[in-house]
């Protein structure tokens, strides 16, 4: 049996300096957000806060200076989202294109496209979706159906995507197609593209209403779409390849086990200085729970940073954080007596419902558990 490190990530001084500025740029920036809004937070999508941290410096630190980056550190990115994440900024617009979508378009994509989209998403003003999960196959991403058939200067694409997120606001999707007959090898022949939701004929976007009533999911069919070929992202028939090291970048970071963060502030304020031993016990357990999770998370930022290929520390920090995640709703409801509703005026209350509405997805979106055991156990070398 293999075993997984989680080394300490490195020590950064900058790194919580940069914590300070964030702090205090979100004090005053959402000094009047109320607590209902702050628990969508990274489904939370505002053009203008995503400018505002566009010029703060504090979208795609990361990157190299030429095309729109800072050369921060990996350390330095993560506290900027974990504190936004903690405060319940609305970070939905630019989130998707800065956590991996820019990131594999710099590893992958050409010179061209590094040049006329990163310094874009740099200033917070070009957002994507992410074109893979598609009608009735779950969570075997091998088997998406939507195809791409090669034509004079491109390819004409047809097929369906499903729970989209932001396709609605996004100006590119990073599709995932076939673009060659499947084999007995199902990850051969699967390329990425980017495409043009704004500008590109053949795209019907329909929305997907989630149980709290939001538009963040979509529908996303492509009919006879004409793709140029200057829109393939990295070489035809590289997609798998591609696509699994994009997903380490989506299952790692903060996100997967701040969801419910706004609920457990909420319940700490709701519960008062003086709570029952009971409730000391239990929040005492998520807050444990949720230290560790940072900790991992953090390790997993030290070896990106490092340049390392952490998909399955990613895997175990996604599937532990929804569950935690999934948790929280369900402790808040045994230590106080409130039926959840969103037009309630306790801000409590109101968190609740929102969370109670979401907790299902979290152990949906980025890889369902199943797949993320799956993916664990081979790690470990126990399949």
């Amino acid at each position: 049996m293999e075993a997984l490190s989680f080394a300490p990530p490195p020590v950064s001084e900058e790194a919580e300096r940069v914590r300070a500025e964030v702090r205090a740029f979100l004090k005053t920036e959402l000094a009047s957000r109320p607590p209902f809004k702050k628990a969508d937070s990274w489904n939370g999508a505002d053009p203008a806060f995503s400018r505002k941290m566009g010029a703060k410096g504090w979208i795609s630190m990361t990157w190299p200076k030429q095309y729109g980056g800072h050369e921060r550190s990996a350390l330095e990115r993560y506290v900027v989202l974990e504190e936004m994440l903690a405060a319940g900024a609305p970070v939905a617009a630019h989130w998707i294109a800065d956590r991996q979508s820019g990131p594999l378009i710099l590893k992958v994509g050409a010179e061209e496209q590094k040049q006329s989209i990163l310094p874009r998403i740099a200033a917070g003003d070009c957002y994507f979706c992410i074109g893979m999960s598609e009608p009735d196959t779950g969570s075997d991403l091998a088997s998406v159906r939507t195809k791409a058939v090669k034509a004079d200067g491109g390819w004409v694409v047809n097929g369906t995507k499903v729970w989209t997120t932001g396709a609605h606001i996004a100006h590119y999707m990073i599709l995932l197609c076939r673009t060659a007959e499947q084999t007995a090898n199902r990850h051969e022949g699967l390329t990425q593209m980017l495409v043009d939701l704004k500008n590109t004929a053949g795209v019907e976007i329909n929305p997907i209403y989630d149980l709290a009533g939001q538009h963040h999911f979509n529908e996303v069919v492509f009919r006879d779409a004409f793709i140029p070929d200057n829109a393939v992202l990295g070489k035809p028939g590289d997609g798998w390849k591609q696509v699994t090291s994009e997903l380490a970048l989506e299952r790692s970071g903060p996100e997967r086990f701040l969801s419910s963060f706004t609920l457990l502030v909420e319940l700490v304020r709701a519960l008062g200085p003086d709570p029952s031993p009971a409730a000391k016990i239990a929040i005492g357990r998520l807050v444990a729970h949720i230290y560790t999770l940072r900790r991992l998370s953090r390790s997993v930022a030290g070896m990106l940073q490092r340049g390392d290929d952490p998909a399955i520390q990613a895997a175990l920090v996604k599937d532990l954080g929804a569950l935690v995640e999934q948790e929280i709703p369900e402790i808040a409801r045994q230590l106080i007596a409130a039926e959840p509703d969103t037009k309630s005026t306790s801000d409590f209350v109101a968190v609740l419902a929102h969370t109670v509405l979401n907790a299902p997805s979290f152990s949906l979106r980025g890889g369902t558990r199943e797949i993320l055991r799956g993916m664990i156990a081979r790690g470990l070398g126990l399949r």
